[in-house]
């Protein structure tokens, strides 16, 4: 969890005056998330979150941002960006990178049931549709490119049998991404971190997705993968549930049915989505960064997965 960048609350109510967004009444640091510093803001009026960036740069912004958006504008349940009084909607605030946005209804489900995940898969689908016309365009950030540069150093902090593991799967993923049926699957603007503590309930309805900064323009197989990596797996055994997955893939399917080449390279996606954040969570492990409340989520779970994927690991 993670705070890097501290504010005063004069300098935040300074902030909100420029914006026009009235006075505040309470500042509390948002003890969630690794990559940004968070601020829960409330005015008389309404609640907002304000966000410092500490990775991402000015010039790399607003492809996340004109995508929430782009997203917003079109009715769905996501942050919206406050522009000023010249239309910006970034801003700048301690020498990085800021934005304010409107605070979402609701709480994350850590134990999600079927009807959550119709709910995930029916907005998700709505996401890759409403983003056909999106002009931007950014490369996922946390692709395969990432994975190929990252992977010879987290090489030299892991074990040996990590290191074959980390091997045998990149080279696995560099080859899928070689081939026709790769070639074929449907890309657009994708959300790519669409987990647990990034989707907000009011009771089973869903409310809010929040965290569009690993968003980037990829397979929507991948999005897909991801959410059944996470939402449709057990937290005790990691195995996938059925129903849960059944659920989740019927709500996306009514609106955009998958592929003959997304429903055959479902399960090497699903490995792709799952390496994808074993590395990430090795990355913070073995690169940390400082921050005033950060720690480190563990990489065992999602290696565990890949392992299971891989048919190399089963509970007894």
């Amino acid at each position: 969890m993670a705070v890097f960048t501290e504010l005063s609350f004069d300098e935040v109510a300074a902030f909100f005056r420029v914006l026009g967004l009235g006075a505040p009444r309470s500042v509390r640091g948002v003890t969630s998330g690794i990559e940004n510093t968070n601020y829960f803001v409330d005015t008389d009026g309404a609640r907002y979150v304000l966000t410092l960036f500490e990775r991402l740069t000015f010039e790399q912004l607003p492809f996340y941002l004109h995508f929430m958006k782009h997203l917003a504008v079109r009715g769905m349940p996501v942050p919206d960006p406050v522009a000023d009084a010249h239309g910006v909607i970034l801003h700048s605030l301690k020498e990085r990178p800021a934005v304010v946005v409107n605070r979402l209804p609701g709480a994350s489900e850590a134990e999600p049931t079927a009807a959550h995940c119709s709910s995930v898969g029916e907005f998700l689908t709505r996401l890759h549709l409403a983003g056909n016309d999106y002009p931007r365009q950014q490369s996922n950030p946390r692709g395969l490119q990432w994975w190929n540069e990252v992977v010879s150093v987290l090489g030299r902090c892991v074990s040996a049998g990590q290191r074959l593991l980390l091997s045998t799967e990149l080279t696995f993923q560099n080859e899928l991404a070689l081939s026709s049926d790769y070639g074929q699957l449907p890309r657009g603007p994708i959300h790519a971190d669409l987990f647990r503590d990034n989707v907000l309930f009011e009771r089973e309805r869903l409310s809010g997705v929040i965290d569009f900064y690993f968003a980037g323009c990829d397979t929507f197989l991948f999005d897909i993968a991801v959410c059944l990596n996470d939402w449709c797996v057990d937290g005790l055994t990691r195995r996938h549930n059925v129903e849960r997955a059944a659920a989740f893939l019927g709500a996306y399917e009514s609106a955009r049915p998958l592929t003959s080449s997304e429903h055959r390279l479902l399960p090497a996606m699903q490995r792709a989505a799952v390496f994808r954040f074993w590395l990430s969570r090795l990355w913070d492990v073995h690169q940390p960064r400082r921050a005033a409340l950060l720690k480190p989520h563990d990489p065992s779970h999602f290696e565990r997965i890949l392992l299971m994927l891989r048919g190399e690991f089963a509970l007894s």
